[in-house]
């Protein structure tokens, strides 16, 4: 059995992807909020097409299922996602009657899992390969590249989600810029404040109980509730301190929701910063005393060093959640990606929801591949750094 024997989690994307294969590959509708109906890889494809998709398919979850090589998995995988990624576009020119310019075709549940089971394979196959973080940054950015391609190749613009996109176009890109900046400013906001309480905390460990308790009760309360509950406190600050409203501040849009993306930061931050610091080996400081280094030179030159791997998990976790939860902010006229879920929800077009949920989900994978990658570079650079 050994070479030619089940690989465990071949066995599972397998499942996957027959499941996906059985399920509807595409959703024909007849305008943009009706219910659609969905049709088959060979409903939905010209013959062509649908037999070239479900050979490449049928390969690629072969070689999944078996224990091949890992560049042959690696292979399979990308080839069965780009063959998926470049016939969805296919579809709508197969599906629309001649003329018709309010139905609306887009990918169904069948396209979607099939995407999951490969993007798996791949993502095991890399994972597999043991990639330097260089080359996992590498692998990103050739991904993004190819679906910039079949984005500026106009194949997809039959897709429903790009006639949301082509109607909301500049909307798009001001509510992105609008959702990066809660993400990344309530995040370097709370980088500035958490960093520097996490070692106050470290230092004292009395006052270390009580600020990570109240974060901990900041943390549990649902972030629609803190939302609301920073409205009228806003509000009030608006309309009784002078210059507040000139700055920016007022109950609802960007300001409650960047302070609430802040407060939820804090946690992880000042929780990862004191971790880091009681890592630190006893020995490394008694090291830098023996060598006649201030309290300042040892927690600039061994402590911090030692301890940056874990403060940047921390960072890595609010980056995320952070873009995650930016999308909620609409709710409270913060703008972002949530504008489009919510107005979606709203009409009961999906593709909207889509709109808005793709690029944040996006987004969040983006950052974490990233981050990742340089927490694993800090922790080899600054073991370095220490030991030299």
């Amino acid at each position: 059995m050994g070479r030619i024997g089940l690989d465990k989690l071949g066995v599972v994307i397998a499942i996957i992807a027959m499941c996906g294969i059985l399920l509807p590959f595409a959703t024909f509708r007849a305008n943009r909020i009706v219910a659609g109906e969905g049709r088959t890889i060979f409903e939905a494809l010209p013959v062509w097409a649908a037999i070239t998709l479900v050979c490449v398919l049928g390969t690629a979850t072969l070689i999944g299922l078996m224990r091949f090589g890992i560049l042959w998995r690696l292979a399979a995988g990308v080839a069965a996602l780009v063959a998926l990624l470049v016939l969805i576009g296919l579809t709508p020119g197969h599906l629309t009657p001649d003329g018709n310019t309010y139905a609306r075709v887009s990918p169904a549940s069948g396209f979607w899992l099939l995407s999951f089971a490969f993007t798996l394979l791949i993502t095991d196959s890399l994972a597999r390969l043991d990639l330097r973080p260089a080359a996992r940054v590498g692998a990103l950015g050739l991904a993004a590249l190819a679906l910039g391609a079949i984005l500026l190749s106009g194949s997809w613009n039959g897709l429903s989600i790009l006639k949301e996109y082509a109607n909301r176009a500049d909307s798009f890109w001001t509510e992105g810029a609008t959702h990066l900046e809660l993400a990344l400013g309530s995040l370097a906001a709370a980088v500035t404040v958490g960093i520097p309480l996490g070692i106050l905390c470290h230092r004292v460990p009395v006052l270390r109980d009580a600020v990570l308790n109240v974060l901990n009760i900041i943390q549990t309360i649902p972030s629609i509730a803190l939302f609301g509950l920073l409205i009228a406190p806003l509000g009030w600050i608006a309309l009784h301190v002078p210059g507040a409203s000139a700055i920016g501040i007022r109950g609802i849009g960007a300001p409650p929701a960047f302070i609430a993306l802040f407060l939820y930061s804090l946690l992880p931050v000042v929780a990862n910063t004191v971790a880091g610091l009681a890592g630190v080996p006893p020995a490394a400081n008694e090291a830098a005393r023996g060598m006649g280094m201030t309290t300042w030179q040892r927690l600039f030159q061994i402590e911090f060093p030692l301890a940056f791997p874990v403060i940047l998990t921390g960072i890595r976790i609010v980056l995320v959640q952070n873009i995650g939860l930016a999308t909620i902010a609409a709710l409270i006229g913060g703008g972002g990606f949530g504008v489009f879920v919510f107005q979606g929800i709203g009409q009961t077009a999906m593709d909207l929801v889509l709109l808005g949920a793709v690029p944040t989900v996006a987004l969040a994978f983006a950052a974490a591949v990233i981050l990742d990658a340089i927490t694993e570079m800090s922790t080899f650079n600054g073991s370095r750094k220490v030991s030299a």
